[in-house]
């Protein structure tokens, strides 16, 4: 039995997210103020799902709760169709989205904070928050993916919703940039149109293999646990009785 019932993870998950969003949009930062606001960082995108995301399971977690021994078809079709949307989520959106941007933002602040996350930075963000932003959402998704499975849609349209987001963003990026003058990304001013174009359709690729990551993954944790060990296979195929 789990030490923490999942739900309650659920919950304090959720809760944690609600708490970085309403901290982080707390601060008057001069890149809140110009256009597009908070909606322009893939961060603060991802944050947006992942809140959206715990919700629905925390949502699935009560109406499955309420539904329990009903015997109300309707009710149970309508929590089918939440548990659908859960994992769609998860799938497209949550798990691909989450771990770009902690892999991204580490990989280049490893590099040179100063194109991904200036040091002026740290005059508005506190430390815990920067984590809570850029680190914590990837164990957060690897425990809901560890303690419940999740039904991955088909390959083709999961890779084409994912490559939908993807195209999304860089075009919003874009559009950005054409209206006001300044990338989003200060890494961004200082490379060429063409290494633009490489760097944007890279991050579409490694979108589509987190989401082939995501799925393999879920196959591996559930189809290992639906496995019983090889040993456990021969200790019982030892004690079926033999017909004489």
């Amino acid at each position: 039995m789990a030490l923490v019932p999942c739900q309650v993870l659920r919950v304090a998950i959720l809760l944690s997210y609600c708490s970085i969003l309403c901290n982080y949009k707390a601060i008057e930062m001069p890149s809140h103020q110009t256009y597009g606001g908070s909606w322009k960082f893939l961060t603060f995108i991802d944050l947006v799902i992942q809140a959206v995301f715990f919700g629905i399971c925390v949502l699935t977690d009560l109406s499955s709760l309420l539904t329990r021994g009903s015997g109300n078809q309707e009710q149970e079709r309508q929590l089918k169709k939440l548990i659908s949307l859960r994992d769609w989520m998860l799938a497209v959106l949550a798990f691909p989205v989450g771990v770009f941007v902690v892999a991204v933002f580490w990989i280049i602040y490893a590099y040179d904070r100063e194109m991904i996350y200036p040091k002026l930075l740290d005059n508005f963000i506190p430390g815990w928050l920067n984590h809570g932003m850029h680190t914590t959402v990837l164990p957060f998704i690897l425990i809901e993916m560890r303690t419940s499975h999740h039904a991955y849609p088909s390959r083709s349209s999961g890779l084409a919703a994912i490559c939908t987001f993807s195209v999304g963003y860089i075009l919003w990026v874009c559009w950005v940039h054409h209206v006001t003058g300044m990338w989003v990304y200060p890494f961004l001013e200082h490379i060429g149109s063409g290494a633009r174009i490489v760097f944007f359709g890279s991050t579409t690729i490694l979108m589509n293999f987190l989401y082939l990551l995501g799925e393999v993954l879920n196959s591996y944790i559930w189809d290992t646990q639906r496995k019983p060990p090889s040993w456990q296979g021969m200790e019982e195929e030892k004690e079926k009785p033999k017909l004489e």
